[in-house]
């Protein structure tokens, strides 16, 4: 058995993702910094034949993040999926004209700094497995600028660099390294975008392994 390992793990597309790949009979490691949240997420997952087990880490924070990788590997069995899927906080999006520098600090953290700590955790143990898939989860600001949202924009923007520049560079060695870009907001109703949909959309980027990045819908013209 090898581990899906979700990075950012809430109640709604995280859950879903992770009942949908535990379905097929990977161990699933939760990953956030709220340890109340973890518990209830990975007893639903139990209720549902699913070993599960929450990590607290922080995004912000390269040691906790590392370490919670290296401890569910020892836990769980070897990672072979990652998904890095947090929700940047709300004060990463002032206006471009209202940001500083020091305001890029953290959104940078998140969306660069974190997912580079957290490939450097998982990429021997997929390298020694002779597989593995990346997955990369962000807003249609990662590819479409928005004035209004600064930090982000800068910051998915990076990740898209990174998780395009991993495709390329680990192709040879069957690491797929790919991305999911949701442009609408996620919620039960939408026929593209409820987290249902979105967790088959990953889970099919992972058994099929085609491209780098995709759209769970149109962006908005």
């Amino acid at each position: 058995m090898t581990t899906f390992a979700l990075v950012g793990a809430g109640p709604g597309l995280g859950l879903a993702a992770a009942r949908r790949f535990g379905t097929t009979g990977h161990s699933v490691a939760l990953i956030s910094r709220n340890a109340e949240r973890l518990n209830d997420l990975a007893s639903e997952l139990d209720r549902d034949g699913i070993q599960a087990r929450g990590f607290t880490a922080d995004v912000l924070d390269p040691a906790s993040l590392t370490t919670a990788l290296q401890a569910a590997t020892e836990a769980l069995g070897s990672i072979e999926i990652l998904q890095y899927s947090p929700v940047p906080r709300a004060d990463f999006m002032k206006p471009v004209l209202e940001t500083t520098a020091t305001d890029l600090d953290a959104p940078l953290a998140f969306s660069a700094k974190g997912p580079v700590t957290c490939v450097n955790a998982v990429l021997p143990g997929m390298r020694a497995l002779g597989r593995g898939t990346l997955l990369f989860v962000n807003g249609s600001s990662a590819v479409r600028p928005n004035g209004n949202v600064a930090g982000t924009s800068m910051a998915f923007a990076a990740e898209s660099a990174y998780a395009a520049m991993l495709h390329d560079a680990l192709a040879p060695e069957n690491i797929h390294a790919a991305q999911l870009i949701i442009p609408g907001t996620i919620r039960p109703d939408a026929e593209h975008s409820s987290p249902d949909v979105l967790a088959e959309r990953l889970y099919a980027l992972h058994t099929e392994r085609d491209g780098f990045r995709h759209y769970a819908e149109p962006l908005p013209a």
